[in-house]
């Protein structure tokens, strides 16, 4: 595919990162930053992604646009790419947001009701950089765009099947990792609330050396995220939910990551030098905000 400008929709975290790579990889990335914060204008500079004035720019320019928002902008931004499509503009939309099959869905009758092309993908791993195992999972229609990438840097894979599949191997994958780290959280507040968190951690480093430093690494690591993480628990309690399965779970875990957006551990940024505070340190802070 003769693919040389992708546009991006957001610079931020993860979106700067994956811009990053397509940059170095000689790849020309555009984006619009209209009501973006100052932070995302500068992850965006300092990824090299150049901005545009308007959406309208960025579907003329772009033969591939990259969705990497929070969850609960993704149908919102999808929206506004949308209003910029006009007749005889050959454009493939792929979102990339960690979002429930049927919200892809609902984004593919978006994209397509407007004449564009859409593609179902999501993302695993940190964002990419040296060393990183971060994987780009496709299905649906269209996917060509996106398989092309794997020559700018990127690892696509295609996955069997219509729009949702990508976003469901998502919503699987998130329930394991980050739900496992609010059930952690969430147990070791319990714990120092309950005045057995010296025990606890005696006991842990015991019997369950692994999973103890896996708290010990993942609880601080996040922090910066907590406030992104609840939308995405959310759309993991409606995927289950739509199956017939209990979203409670999830809720609970969405719940976790509010007690944490609700303290000032929430307020790091990634690119914060400082280091991260201990787990100890985390588990008392988020117990004395249950007071």
């Amino acid at each position: 595919m003769d693919l040389h400008t992708v546009g991006l929709l957001s610079p931020g975290d993860m979106g700067h990162a994956v811009g990053r790579v397509l940059v170095e990889h000689g790849l020309r990335v555009i984006t619009c930053l209209e009501g973006r914060s100052a932070r995302t204008r500068g992850l965006a500079a300092e990824a090299g992604i150049l901005e545009v004035a308007s959406y309208r720019d960025l579907v003329t320019q772009a033969q591939l646009v990259l969705s990497i928002v929070a969850p609960a902008q993704a149908v919102a931004v999808a929206r506004n790419v949308a209003a910029a499509i006009a007749p005889g503009d050959e454009l493939t939309y792929a979102d990339c947001n960690a979002i429930a099959p049927q919200t892809a869905r609902e984004i593919e009758a978006v994209i397509t009701g407007a004449g564009g092309r859409f593609t179902d993908a999501s993302i695993i791993g940190s964002p990419p950089r040296e060393g990183a195992r971060t994987r780009l999972y496709v299905s649906g229609n269209h996917t060509e765009a996106m398989l092309a990438l794997n020559d700018w840097g990127l690892n696509v894979v295609a996955l069997e099947g219509g729009a949702g599949q990508a976003s469901g191997l998502k919503m699987c994958y998130a329930a394991l990792t980050k739900g496992l780290t609010a059930l952690c959280t969430e147990l070791l507040v319990a714990a120092e609330a309950l005045g057995i968190w010296e025990p606890l951690a005696r006991e842990l480093g015991e019997s369950q050396s692994a999973m103890l430093a896996r708290m010990q690494r993942g609880v601080p690591g996040m922090l910066p995220k907590a406030k992104r993480w609840i939308g995405e628990m959310e759309e993991i309690a409606a995927t289950f939910g739509a199956l017939g399965l209990t979203p409670d779970m999830l809720h609970g875990a969405a719940e976790m990551y509010r007690l944490v957006a609700r303290t000032e551990l929430s307020e790091r940024t990634p690119e914060d030098p400082r280091p991260l505070p201990s787990l100890e340190e985390i588990v008392v802070t988020l117990a004395r905000a249950l007071e």
